[in-house]
């Protein structure tokens, strides 16, 4: 059995595939190549006015890249609404190595300096994998993924990568596209140059979604 490395993980990535484990107490991974992939094109994402006015408002305090393991385990915890996870150690760990070499991002989510919620993902190029998020507190994975759409479209990403897609994810916008027109996408996306970091890590709410209407970062 092949021992995969952070190496390997990025090769796979520019290829179109991912892994999974079945749940977090499983050690063995698993390759993931959906027939057809979920995306979230970065000029139609929609924010609903309640969120807007959840974004707007500064209830939680965002920070980037700080917190990046702590994020994943936020992602690898057991809910109500999610009972079972994929994420198990290994992912932790090979992720955690993406990170530390610049590789991997998160966006975090903070109340009264206790991390309420995130989502993390992959960069290569000007592509980014958005892997997983979660919500301690109402509404801080969404607006975690507003202030990374801002982020990316501000950072001069082409293609954001959902890898499937939810009901939540469709109504902000996500679609589902053909693996062959994906892959198409993402050659040309992985070739590029962006910029994660395009941004101040405190930039506002307000500042988030002017960008996302297509503004020029002020």
């Amino acid at each position: 059995m092949v021992t995969l490395t952070p190496e390997i993980l990025l090769q796979a990535y520019a290829a179109g595939i991912f892994p999974m484990a079945e749940s977090a107490a499983e050690r063995e991974l698993f390759w993931v190549d959906p027939v057809r992939r979920g995306i979230l094109p970065l000029d139609r994402f929609h924010v609903p006015s309640r969120l807007r006015r959840t974004v707007r408002s500064g209830r939680f305090a965002i920070r980037c890249n700080s917190a990046f393991e702590a994020v994943m385990r936020g992602c690898a915890e057991s809910t109500s609404e999610r009972p079972h996870t994929w994420i198990n150690d290994e992912i932790v760990s090979l992720y955690t190595a993406l990170f530390q070499r610049g590789a991997a991002h998160c966006v975090e989510c903070w109340a009264d300096d206790t991390l309420v919620g995130g989502l993390y993902g992959v960069q290569l190029g000007a592509a980014f994998f958005g892997e997983s998020m979660f919500s301690r507190a109402t509404d801080a994975s969404k607006v975690a993924l507003v202030h990374l759409v801002a982020r990316l479209r501000a950072g001069g990403f082409q293609l954001l990568d959902t890898q499937f897609v939810t009901e939540h994810l469709r109504s902000l916008g996500a679609i589902e596209v053909p693996r062959r027109r994906y892959r198409a996408m993402l050659d040309q996306a992985i070739t590029g140059i962006a910029d994660f970091s395009r941004l101040p890590v405190d930039v506002s709410g307000a500042e988030a979604l002017r960008i996302i209407e297509g503004h020029e970062p002020s």
